[in-house]
């Protein structure tokens, strides 16, 4: 017979997080919308200590913010907070690549041209779930390498804020081919040995909220219509 674990692997405030970022993504608590501490407490069957512990993580990932009187405002996304995300995610990923290019062996490289054809099937398919899988997915290969988990800490964290608070369902077909392509000529330049480069391109292009800013109004635009209902 197994014995029982002694101890969750989990703490109660990893759970009680979880479960707000999982409402979260799945839209069922929107941003604008207040969280009342005594309620959700009640709800989630747990004390007010790791509630306000996970809360706490939440507000230094920017999800929300902590108002006196025990008033939690889930926080709305503004233009100028999309700008600055895209601003420090290109700034972060070019380093990662500076520091990983040399360690991008065969097999990675032929993952992150597998992974943009895949991010291709799930368009035609309309599949976005599928997609924004695939896509983190060729991003991941060459952040993995970087060997600083603090950056990919805080990559991840603005990717998540950018694209899954609550996640839309649709695309942006335009946007959507036009990173693939960006993605095939990141890997060509890679590939060519040419990283300077490659990791200007990831920078001034990719995460270039001048260049994308018609996609990303696009996609906002609808994101609000969807909240509104």
């Amino acid at each position: 017979m197994k014995a029982k674990p002694l101890l969750n692997i989990k703490s109660l405030k990893e759970q009680v997080y979880e479960f707000l970022r999982d409402a979260m993504r799945r839209g069922e608590i929107l941003p604008g919308s207040v969280i009342d501490m005594e309620e959700t407490s009640v709800r989630l069957g747990v004390s007010k200590t790791p509630l306000r512990d996970a809360l706490l993580q939440l507000e230094m990932e920017d999800f929300v913010t902590i108002l006196p009187r025990r008033k939690v405002v889930v926080n709305v996304l503004r233009p100028e907070d999309i700008k600055n995300y895209y601003e420090i995610i290109g700034a972060l990923e070019s380093t990662a690549l500076l520091q990983s290019f040399d360690l991008l062996g065969e097999a990675d490289l032929e993952n992150m041209g597998r992974l943009n054809v895949e991010m291709k099937e799930a368009i035609e398919r309309d599949n976005f779930d599928l997609y924004y899988e695939r896509n983190l997915a060729f991003h991941d290969v060459f952040l993995s390498r970087c060997g600083n988990e603090n950056l990919l800490k805080i990559i991840n964290n603005l990717k998540r804020r950018l694209y899954d608070f609550p996640r839309q369902q649709g695309f942006v077909k335009e946007w959507e081919q036009t990173s693939i392509g960006e993605h095939a000529a990141f890997l060509g330049l890679i590939k060519s040995g040419e990283k300077d480069e490659a990791a200007a391109h990831i920078r001034d292009v990719h995460w270039s909220f001048a260049l994308q800013e018609k996609y990303v109004l696009k996609y906002y635009l609808r994101a609000s219509e969807v909240l509104k209902g």
